[in-house]
């Protein structure tokens, strides 16, 4: 009894809850296809509740957003690459956004979702846009370290090696049962996993190392 009324007194807990919930039927029905009463018990409280804590479905869509981007710049940002050497810190830094975009896979579905929906939803926060600048400011840190050490290409711009990085480590989550199928069907998942980390971390070493002319 004394359990319940705490977890009742508990809107924090709730709103974690909600979050948790929204994003499992986000990332598996989509914006347009998820509702209120799944997400309500998916969390284990009532669809008024839902709407009493984010208002709508947009909003809490949105809050969603936030909190998933929010959760991987932390991650990238703990890392402490700062105590590495560049190309040290580089080939981490792709090994751990591989990593976490291998084990967190609602999270690339409601990317994805987000897309199929031309950024609607995403352009309307600037806490997401404020929260990303982190990834470049992690990157643009590395890469200087690397150009004042004569190991990278000074022409080389932040943005395209965090597109660089993202593009395989998003493909072989959203494109694998497909590319597997079609090109890699003999392969297990654990064979395509480590080459397509390897592959990750030599195509970012391989675009940002200076090599003297001969």
């Amino acid at each position: 009894m004394v359990e319940q009324v705490k977890r009742k007194n508990d809107p924090e807990g709730l709103k974690k809850r909600i979050l948790e919930g929204a994003l499992k039927a986000f990332a598996e029905h989509g914006m347009q296809g998820a509702r209120l009463e799944q997400i309500a018990g998916y969390a284990q409280t009532t669809k008024r509740m839902v709407v009493y804590h984010f208002g709508n479905k947009e909003n809490l869509y949105i809050a969603v957003l936030e909190q998933v981007y929010q959760q991987i710049r932390e991650h990238e940002t703990g890392l402490n690459l700062r105590e590495l050497p560049p190309e040290e810190a580089i080939s981490r830094l792709v090994e751990e956004s591989f990593d976490y975009h291998a084990t967190h896979a609602d999270f690339m579905r409601l990317v994805c979702s987000e897309n199929l929906l031309r950024g609607r939803y995403i352009s309307q926060s600037p806490r997401i846009k404020a929260l990303n600048r982190s990834a470049l400011d992690l990157l643009d840190e590395i890469l200087s370290r690397g150009q004042q050490a004569g190991l990278f290409h000074h022409d080389v711009n932040t943005i395209d090696v965090h597109r660089l990085i993202s593009s395989i480590c998003v493909h072989h989550v959203s494109n694998r049962y497909t590319f597997n199928a079609l090109f890699t069907p003999d392969n297990s998942e654990a064979e395509s996993i480590k080459r397509n980390r390897q592959l990750a971390v030599t195509a970012t070493l391989r675009y940002l190392r200076r090599y003297e002319a001969p």
